[in-house]
């Protein structure tokens, strides 16, 4: 019998998974199976893949659902398109894609909705650019991650796979698009991708497709996602605000990601117990699905003294932003420098903002905000 039902967390679903894990830290519902919420469980499951399997689905899913060697093959592809030296190479496009957004929302004169104009182009355009794209795509993406989490949320399957087929067609259009470019064409990260080798063999299209699958669905949601809580968070906190204006770089860094612990931009992950596990005082089944609970997890008072307070003292040690063992974020560099220099745009742009209205939280599955409205104000002292 499920004992919380995913679907029913209110308006307020990172409050409502608060009062879950005090009540119920391994909770079974029969749309989530047994979700976890504690810190310590989540971590002790991240380190234990042999136990949590990553393999929940029957689709091709690289490498975010493998295990084992198959997994570790294939990260190594993902983990050299995101080296130290090309996420850094990367910045000056980023910094050009988030001034050129800033500036159009600043000019605007009037109240503008952030994840529309900042959030959702800023992922989509910096997908592009980083792959190599044409800038054309970037609308594509965003009406493909729109549809797609309108089915998600609504549970539609024959919606999802309307969406994933024409989510293949775009991919599979710019794969083709860089093999018939010529040799003296510029290379771009896709061309590295169609070089790749596993076992001796190149990628298929299936397996490449699943590949920007996972970047798309981490850079349209988890990023758009963390552009909105950022400025939300920026917006109803001045002090803050100039407080980071005058700071150090490491304290920005160390605000985004408290920023992000108190609102989480990805709310769950899936795993499947390879065999029964006790977890606190409950035995969770072979073969029944996990869900990771993040809001919850990164809110976990065991962990986090006064865990709703905005702290820029914490041990980021704690802080599970990008995860842990062997299914860590490979993009963390990157998202990193996207959600520096997103907050370093804002930061330098003059007037302030405040919030214009307040705004309206994203429904589950997705995190964050749908709709975050700011207005532009006169200059802070100091700015």
């Amino acid at each position: 019998m499920s004992e919380w039902d995913p679907r029913e967390v209110g308006d307020d679903q990172t409050r409502t998974y608060d009062a879950l894990r005090e009540r119920c830290p391994v909770a079974y519902s029969e749309t989530q199976g047994w979700s976890l919420l504690r810190h310590a469980d989540v971590l002790a499951a991240l380190h234990d893949p042999v136990t949590f399997s990553s393999r929940v689905s029957t689709h091709v899913a690289v490498p975010n659902g493998m295990d084992g060697a198959e997994h570790a093959a294939f990260r190594a592809v993902v983990d050299r398109c995101f080296t130290p030296q090309r996420v850094a190479e990367f910045a000056p496009d980023l910094r050009r894609i988030a001034e050129s957004l800033v500036v159009d929302l600043s000019a605007a004169g009037q109240p503008v909705e952030v994840m529309t104009a900042l959030g959702e182009p800023y992922a989509a355009q910096a997908q592009c650019a980083y792959l190599g794209w044409p800038p054309a795509v970037a609308e594509a993406l965003r009406a493909w991650a729109v549809d797609s989490q309108r089915a998600t949320r609504e549970r539609d399957r024959a919606g999802l796979d309307r969406v994933a087929a024409h989510f293949d067609r775009i991919i599979v259009a710019e794969l083709d698009r860089a093999r018939a470019q010529a040799p003296s064409a510029p290379r771009t990260l896709t061309h590295q991708l169609l070089d790749e080798r596993v076992d001796g063999r190149p990628l298929t299209d299936e397996e490449l497709v699943s590949i920007v699958r996972n970047w798309t669905a981490g850079e349209l949601g988890t990023i758009s996602a963390a552009v909105g809580i950022i400025v939300e968070f920026l917006a109803r906190n001045p002090d803050v605000r100039a407080r980071l204006r005058a700071g150090p770089d490491g304290l920005r860094q160390a605000a985004i990601d408290e920023m992000l612990r108190l609102e989480a931009p990805l709310v769950t992950n899936r795993r499947r117990a390879t065999r029964p596990v006790h977890v606190a005082d409950r035995v969770i089944p072979s073969d029944a699905p996990v869900t990771i609970l993040w809001p919850a997890v990164q809110r976990d008072p065991a962990v986090f003294a006064e865990p709703t307070e905005f702290r820029l003292d914490r041990d980021a040690a704690g802080n599970l932003l990008y995860g842990r063992g062997p299914h860590y974020c490979p993009g963390e560099g990157l998202s990193r420098l996207e959600l520096g220099i997103v907050l370093d745009t804002l930061l330098a742009a003059k007037p302030a903002f405040r919030l214009a209205g307040e705004p309206v939280r994203a429904s589950a599955p997705a995190g964050g905000f749908a709709e975050v409205q700011i207005t532009w104000s006169q200059p802070e002292d100091g700015a």
